[in-house]
């Protein structure tokens, strides 16, 4: 009997070990899609500048797309209508929420694009709640938006890039939710290569004609480190991430973005937070936290 208890007690031990190691570096690859994707659109400025925001996210779409394609090689003929149909919904939500991110980060501060964007995910995570203490995080979070989007001597940034922030925001919070369906529909990173390849001809009407008439071999190598950066490893980290992670532990833990962005903004494009706008970051920041968080009780 005693053997048996000391056999099951390792058995507990070990299950409970493996969680946690599955948790641990669940959070990891949170940590470092979130530095991959506000360090690489931080360093997007010049391809934006060169390509337009629209040529320079289907330029990074379509590498990415052609990288994971080679290394994944999804068969194509073998998956079924509810496949394609998850594939073509995630592949266009990708698609129209890139391109919304980068027009917003070419018209207003990252920082301010990150904690905008985060509105949308967030107001989702409360719907439904009714008049509830739920409901408090959106506004905590909207306060924090209007301290980010005043520098102490004006208002930043244009009605342009808010609104491409708040439409950035809506298909992140789409996303999130066909991420996780997808990687449970297909083997491996096959639902992604799909999506990537459904996006990239997606913005290609959008971004082609502006961008392969200025591309060059620099370009070329450019733009593929971009693409690498900026969607492909991040999506890759996210999706094996929510399979090692409930859903609720990956949200929390994504709610550090806002201020990852405000410090790559800071480092890469130099441009200044004040203590209003930092206590602006703290307030998304708690509020992502906050509403995940109240979600899971």
């Amino acid at each position: 009997m005693e053997e048996k208890a000391n056999a099951g007690a390792g058995t507990l031990t070990a299950e409970a070990s493996t969680a946690f190691g599955g948790m641990a570096a669940g959070a990891l690859m949170c940590l470092m899609s979130m530095s991959s994707i506000q360090f690489g659109a931080a360093l997007s400025s010049s391809a934006i500048a060169t390509y337009g925001s629209a040529g320079a996210t289907w330029l990074r779409l379509a590498f990415a797309a052609v990288i994971l394609a080679v290394v994944v090689r999804p068969r194509i003929l073998s998956y079924n209508r509810a496949q394609w149909t998850s594939a073509v919904v995630l592949g266009t939500t990708t698609a129209l929420m890139t391109m919304s991110f980068f027009a917003a980060i070419e018209r207003i501060p990252l920082g301010l694009a990150v904690a905008i964007d985060f509105l949308g995910p967030l107001s989702v995570a409360t719907i439904g709640y009714g008049l509830s203490r739920r409901l408090v995080w959106p506004l905590v979070a909207a306060l924090g938006v209007l301290a980010l989007a005043h520098d102490g001597e004006g208002w930043v940034g244009n009605i342009e890039g808010i609104f491409c922030a708040l439409g950035a925001g809506t298909g992140w919070a789409i996303y999130i939710v066909l991420t996780k369906k997808i990687g449970a529909s297909f083997k491996g990173l096959e639902g992604l290569s799909m999506s990537l390849m459904v996006a990239a001809l997606v913005a290609t009407p959008f971004g082609f004609a502006g961008a392969v008439p200025k591309l060059d071999a620099y370009g070329l190598i450019e733009m593929a480190g971009l693409a690498i950066l900026v969607p492909l490893l991040p999506y890759t980290l996210e999706l094996t991430a929510l399979r090692r992670m409930p859903t609720a532990s990956f949200g929390i833990l994504m709610s550090l973005e806002p201020a990852i962005a405000a410090l790559a903004g800071f480092v890469i494009l130099a441009q200044p937070m004040t203590f209003l706008q930092m206590g602006g970051t703290a307030l998304v920041v708690a509020a992502s936290a906050g509403a995940t968080f109240s979600a899971r009780q």
